[in-house]
């Protein structure tokens, strides 16, 4: 159960406020009896005291042993068990942390290989058809064809106005490099926009890949912990088991 809904069970300990049997007269019975009740106020007045300082100097002001042994007795039972819940506790979260922190390692780095394998294969396919098209261009200008047409346009317009049909072949040329300049115009700026798009996704994830990175640290502390939490010294009883407040 929570450590808030513990309560002391006396009937569990070695408890040594318990009438003398051996005592069978009124008198002596009474007085068992008074030293009884006074032990369970001391008991209830230690056990209600704010803090393990004030137990101490209300001990040693009573300065009784069977009160001292029972109270030790009850504080050392509530210590193994608080440490007890407190372990599994460690334990349980340290669990669910790292169940938490792969789901979203998993989950990030499958989205970031996606988006880079959709990034990978656009700039891809726009470098193969630019390439197709530089190879295309170098082809032209270096052409037989077009060396002959510009010789036989220039040897025309020497000798007077080239024909009807030079010049319907020289607006149809004009045409085709005018579409393929724009073709290309706009496959550099696809290009462009792309490597924006990628910049800016790579400022997006890294926020992601250093919360990632600062994760998995505190995984590695906490595996770290787990694994060597016996070899460190025990820690303080203020720090790992609460005040114990009066019921």
């Amino acid at each position: 159960g929570k450590k808030s809904e513990k309560r002391l069970n006396l009937s569990k300990l070695d408890c040594p406020l318990l009438l003398d049997p051996s005592c069978g007269s009124d008198v002596c019975l009474e007085k068992q009896l008074e030293k009884f009740e006074w032990q369970l106020r001391t008991l209830k007045e230690v056990l209600s005291a704010n803090g393990n300082a004030a137990r101490a100097e209300l001990l040693k002001g009573h300065a009784h042993e069977e009160v001292c042994a029972l109270v030790n007795s009850i504080l050392d039972k509530v210590k193994t068990e608080t440490t007890a819940d407190l372990n599994v506790s460690f334990e349980q979260k340290s669990k669910a942390t790292s169940e938490e922190h792969e789901r979203r390692v998993e989950g990030t780095t499958a989205t970031v290989t996606i988006l880079q394998l959709l990034l990978f294969g656009q700039v891809e396919a726009l470098t193969s058809e630019l390439q197709v098209y530089n190879e295309l261009k170098r082809r032209v200008k270096e052409s037989t064809l077009k060396r002959d047409l510009k010789r036989n346009i220039q040897g025309m317009l020497a000798h007077g106005s080239p024909g009807a049909f030079w010049e319907s072949e020289q607006e149809s040329l004009l045409f085709v490099i005018e579409m393929k300049a724009e073709q290309v115009e706009d496959m550099y700026q696809s290009r462009q926009q792309l490597s924006k798009e990628q910049q800016e996704l790579k400022l997006a994830l890294d926020p992601q890949l250093s919360l990632n990175q600062r994760l998995s640290q505190e995984k590695e502390q906490l595996v770290f912990k787990i694994r060597h939490r016996d070899s460190y010294p025990s820690m303080h009883l203020s720090a790992m088991v609460p005040e114990i407040a009066p019921r």
